[in-house]
């Protein structure tokens, strides 16, 4: 098994699906492995991005196995543990770790909008159900909740709570969290449009959405930020940008698969409720990912950083 690091790229894989929507195992093995062998430093999977809640739970069970399979120790897994229940997310905790992951990506229970001490009481189970590290996930537009500083305090007694990805739209809660809580949580940026700057204000890694179709460009802009080259990673980030702008919108999931598709990097076939783009918004993305194929930067700089 791979050793837990929290730095450099985790992308947001996707789950990929037959024609008939059927869960395909082999193609979504290809993704992962095209993945590592294109530099990125961990994955994340059954994210957001992997479609986690439209999945049975054999099926989340199957696929982490079949990451573990393909990825053989040679980067971390980090796999969502997202659920209606706080006793569903908790056996989900349990089961992951027999299978091999190496961390959870530790969500809110999924509908219900809970209390403070609610919220508490769920990361607190899922994270004595285990010991894998866990990183909470902060998401306040997509999840209703905001895991604010107070439940962060509360939490800070669980050893296996390690991480923060915070993908918040305003950038200050790096700031907030770094001057709350020292080197307590490792900080993770999690919305790819202020990916640098979180990557700046101190957080050590990005999980990323669009890395699924552009991985080497999103590996070189995080490795100039740690060699300090700063006009290097500012190059690729203006590039990247009205893709990463995509991360932050409601059809995140449709928008990556179509760029994967388009990059030769997997199909755009989502469940439902999810539909593929379709009429205007599907040839607005298709137009920017052909733009941003077509003037893809020059890497060599930020490789030799």
């Amino acid at each position: 098994m791979s050793p837990m690091r929290w730095t450099g790229v985790f992308p947001a894989a996707t789950t990929q699906f037959k024609p008939d929507l059927s869960v395909d195992y082999d193609a979504s093995q290809q993704v992962l492995d095209n993945l590592v062998r294109d530099g990125v430093h961990g994955l994340v999977v059954l994210g957001t991005c992997g479609e986690n809640n439209s999945l049975e739970p054999d099926e989340k069970r199957g696929l982490l196995k079949a990451a573990v399979e393909v990825v053989a120790g040679r980067v971390p897994i980090i796999v969502g543990c997202s659920e209606l229940t706080t006793p569903r997310a908790a056996a989900f905790a349990r089961d992951a770790e027999a299978i091999g992951a190496n961390a959870l990506m530790a969500l809110p229970a999924m509908v219900y909008v809970p209390t403070e001490a609610e919220l508490e009481a769920h990361f607190r189970t899922v994270a004595q159900a285990s010991s894998l590290p866990i990183m909470l996930y902060n998401n306040p537009p997509a999840y209703r909740v905001s895991i604010g500083l107070e439940v962060l305090s509360r939490l800070a007694d669980e050893p296996t709570i390690v991480a923060v990805k915070e993908s918040a739209p305003d950038t200050r809660r790096f700031t907030d969290l770094s001057r709350a809580f020292g080197e307590r949580f490792v900080l993770m940026a999690g919305l790819d449009d202020v990916a640098l700057e979180g990557l700046l204000l101190g957080a050590k890694g990005w999980v990323s959405g669009l890395t699924s179709a552009f991985p080497q460009e999103s590996v070189a802009l995080v490795e100039a930020v740690e060699a300090g080259d700063l006009e290097t990673a500012r190059r690729i980030y203006r590039w990247f940008m009205p893709l990463l702008h995509l991360d932050a919108e409601h059809d995140l999931v449709q928008s990556i698969k179509l760029a994967e598709e388009m990059m030769g990097r997997g199909s755009e076939r989502v469940r439902m409720p999810r539909l593929p783009l379709a009429g205007p918004r599907r040839a607005q993305v298709a137009a920017m990912v052909e733009e941003a194929a077509a003037t893809r930067p020059a890497l060599a700089k930020a490789r030799a950083a």
